[in-house]
């Protein structure tokens, strides 16, 4: 009986176990596990490869760039190359997880102009979870290169000389800080031609200069409606002298100009663009006896001593037009009429710069609908310089915008609109900060100019 009893409680124990299915999900899971442990670990190893290789290229570029820097000054000789990259590198390479680290740099004289260092580095890192499945280690590699020699700058320097930079000590203090800026710019040239300059002083007005009169690209419609005498002297302007009856009116001879120019026509392609001047008059440049006419434009020069002087000849006056100054720093950096910037060499990379001081917001232009001299109408001339500033980045060329604003006025959304991203865009609130910005200029240059 017992036997029996026993027997059959087996018997039972033996069924439910063959039917039960709860622990199916417990196997599953045990048989899945191996290869999900396997990628998460796969990506973790991954992960901290990419951190040590992108440790590896910030330390490469910067170790390329010393290079180049050394060698462009002559502090090092070809000889040295490689045990001072290996000296630069380690001195920056920081990941610690990092094993058989490897770099080795290559130099190139090239053929014609410029040269080249590329270096090469590779490394590796022992893996947490990958060895498990056979890799025990996970490579990575990287290079970084710089060029230099075979990049030429032209550099326009647009600077606001307007009535207000007789104000807080502005023009005393922007003087020196631009003549330095131009030494710091005129270092970077290794031989003349390498490092070109223009400066526009600009107000309303920019001076083109008066001994252009007989150029055909100046339009003097405008200029001669008030500047000439009537058969009446009780009249002034063209208009007011033939209203009258039995009256001429004589415009003056045009070599009385002198020598300022205002914005060019409305038309989009004109005031908006460098677009080359041609017989047809609205694509000209219009004549204006500005009495706040500044001093002449230079145009691209290498004389860096006769740009100094042309600084320390600035004489504050007049209302606000950052346009006209930006229009004539871009003509400056444009082959053909009116200013011909010198044509470009083909074996050599040209790195075109404009820079634009103003102390001020925009107050007045040609058009009396859009300013005062105190006050810009409905934000008319900013729009514009939004489009224009558009044109020229768009032209590759580099823009760097500076507020001079001594007087508490709102931050100049044009100017910071301008500049071709925020860290080409500063404000200073003192005349005594100007230098230290104009230098931070100067040494971003040197980057743009030197290296790629």
């Amino acid at each position: 009986m017992l036997d029996t009893v026993l027997f059959r409680r087996i018997r039972a124990a033996a069924c439910r176990f063959a039917g039960a299915n709860e622990g199916n999900i417990a196997i599953l899971f045990g048989i899945a596990v191996i290869p999900i442990i396997s990628f998460v670990g796969a990506a973790v190893d991954y992960t901290r490869a990419n951190s040590a290789r992108s440790s590896m290229q910030a330390a490469l570029d910067s170790t390329a760039l010393m290079l180049a820097k050394d060698l462009t000054e002559g502090t090092i000789q070809t000889s040295q190359i490689s045990e001072k990259a290996d000296a630069y590198f380690k001195a920056l390479y920081t990941n610690n997880e990092a094993k058989s680290l490897s770099i080795n740099a290559t130099y190139t004289q090239n053929a014609g102009n410029g040269s080249t260092i590329q270096v090469n580095g590779s490394g590796n890192i022992e893996t947490g979870f990958m060895r498990v499945v056979g890799f025990p280690t996970m490579d990575f590699q990287t290079s970084s290169t710089s060029a230099w020699g075979n990049v030429r700058m032209r550099v326009a320097l647009a600077l606001d000389v307007t009535g207000s930079m007789d104000y807080d000590g502005k023009m005393t203090a922007m003087k020196p800080a631009a003549k330095a800026l131009i030494d710091q710019i005129a270092a970077l040239a290794k031989n003349p031609g390498d490092v070109y300059i223009s400066l526009i002083p600009f107000a309303k007005d920019v001076n083109v200069g008066a001994s252009n009169y007989n150029e055909s690209w100046i339009n003097w419609t405008d200029w001669e409606k008030v500047n000439g005498t009537c058969s009446n002297n009780n009249y002034t302007t063209k208009s007011s002298c033939e209203a009258s009856t039995y009256r001429t009116w004589t415009p003056r001879n045009h070599n009385t100009w002198n020598g300022c120019v205002t914005d060019r026509n409305r038309d989009p392609d004109y005031a908006t663009k460098n677009t080359t001047p041609t017989s047809d008059p609205s694509t000209k440049f219009y004549a204006e006896q500005y009495n706040a006419c500044p001093a002449q434009l230079m145009p691209l020069s290498y004389d860096f001593t006769a740009l100094k002087a042309k600084v320390d000849s600035l004489v504050p006056n007049g209302g606000t037009n950052q346009p006209i100054g930006i229009a004539w720093g871009w003509q400056s950096l444009t082959e053909g009429v009116p200013l011909n910037a010198p044509p470009e060499d083909t074996n050599y990379t040209y790195r075109k710069v404009l820079i634009v001081m103003s102390d001020g917001l925009n107050t007045q232009s040609r058009w009396s609908d859009e300013g005062n001299g105190q006050t810009q109408y409905n934000g008319a001339i900013d729009a514009r310089q939004k489009i224009q500033c558009d044109n020229i980045k768009a032209q590759g060329i580099v823009i760097y915008t500076m507020h001079v604003n001594t007087n508490g006025d709102p931050t100049s959304a044009i100017l910071k609109y301008c500049a071709s991203g925020t860290d080409r865009f500063s404000t200073v609130t003192s005349s005594s900060e100007i230098a230290a910005a104009f230098t931070a200029i100067g040494t971003s240059l040197s980057k743009l100019r030197v290296y790629r």
